[in-house]
């Protein structure tokens, strides 16, 4: 009896899940194609680039709605028990609430388990030509780099700095590099400009000069113009702000590992995309008994009261995650902090809901 109860539940709770997304993204394809059919036009866009451009949208914006998309799934279809009096019947028979909640959890954990390989291995792909597609169509301010006081230690012992840069001519401003050995400052160069020379694979230094320090003396090399070479690539000036979305796990430890080091002043928000691969998993759970808790019984008004409910927590759950998000980047906001505190309150919201529906 128990067993065919459970396959019921886990079935309806899978169905319905799947349901929503397949309802709700293709809504969100057409909202988005009438908002950017004009910019399609304007900028002439191959059908094929426009094709893949919804291939990879459809998996960013599912794993962006998903807290959303699986908590009406949960709330429609435990609703529907509730209002034909099936969760009466099963708890009138002896089963304890927690006993009716297992098979929730047990399909919350395979949506996790999805969600998770989801958002490790699929959408960084996804990421990638969505916001590849987005800066280089669709966006009119090209703010996808950090392109101002930009400081990176590139080896052991060099640091580089440049006050501002330019993308599109790959030039940086005010370029500054201190070469170290046993914490000991040996030269330092200074250019009014760098630029890379794609055609030759150099980097052009406009007034350059170079101070080298020999013991207690020093020496001073000037040049107008000098074609050199350098320990780092030219896009290692102005990283992409959302280069660790593109990466996959292990390309994505790896990619923070190197950014810790080079002092980056992304690694915050490397740090909560990492974090977020997590939690986003963690919170089916969460979401899941809520949604259980607040709709396992009838209310006036119906299964509409519910979803109303439901609809409203899931944004104040988008919400909240949202706001930490922008705290990190802007702020000195902790990103573990970001991504695990909208868990950590809506869990203690799971915990007061859970024990209210089961008395």
């Amino acid at each position: 009896m128990l067993k065919k109860i459970d396959g019921y539940i886990i079935r309806r709770y899978l169905a319905t899940f799947f349901v929503m997304l397949l309802l709700f993204i293709p809504i969100g394809i057409m909202v988005d194609v009438a908002e950017k059919i004009d910019k399609f036009k304007e900028n002439e866009i191959p059908f094929a680039e426009i094709f893949s451009y919804y291939i990879d949208f459809m998996w960013y914006f599912g794993n962006l709605l998903f807290p959303i998309f699986l908590f009406l799934a949960v709330i429609w279809f435990t609703s529907k028990l509730a209002n034909n009096t099936e969760i009466i019947a099963i708890l009138s028979s002896g089963i304890s609430f927690y006993r009716f909640l297992r098979p929730y959890l047990i399909s919350a954990s395979l949506i996790a388990i999805f969600a998770f390989f989801a958002g490790m291995f699929i959408v960084p792909k996804a990421s990638e030509g969505f916001n590849a597609f987005s800066y280089k169509y669709l966006q009119k301010r090209k703010d996808d780099r950090k392109t101002s006081n930009l400081f990176k230690q590139i080896n052991e012992n060099e640091f580089i700095y440049i006050s501002s840069y330019n993308p599109t001519r790959m030039r940086g401003m005010d370029f500054t590099l201190e070469h170290f050995e046993n914490d000991s400052l040996k030269f330092k160069i200074m250019a009014q400009s760098i630029r890379w020379v794609e055609s030759d694979s150099v980097f052009r230094l406009v007034n350059f000069k170079k101070r080298i320090l020999l013991g207690d003396q020093e020496r001073y090399i000037k040049d107008n113009i000098l074609d050199t070479i350098f320990d780092f690539e030219v896009q290692d000036l102005a990283p992409l702000n959302y280069k660790a979305e593109t990466l996959s796990m292990i390309p994505l430890n790896e990619f923070i590992k190197e950014e810790k080091r080079s002092g980056s002043v992304l690694i915050n928000q490397h740090l909560l995309v990492r974090h977020k691969r997590y939690s986003l998993p963690v919170s089916a759970f969460v979401l899941t008994i809520i949604a259980v808790a607040v709709s396992s019984f009838k209310r006036r008004g119906g299964m509409g009261v519910n979803l109303a409910f439901g609809i409203l927590l899931g944004f104040i759950f988008i919400f909240f995650d949202k706001i930490f998000g922008v705290l990190v980047a802007k702020s000195n906001f902790s990103p573990a902090l970001a991504a695990w505190l909208p868990i950590l309150i809506f869990g203690l919201l799971a915990y007061g809901l859970l024990n209210y529906a089961k008395r």
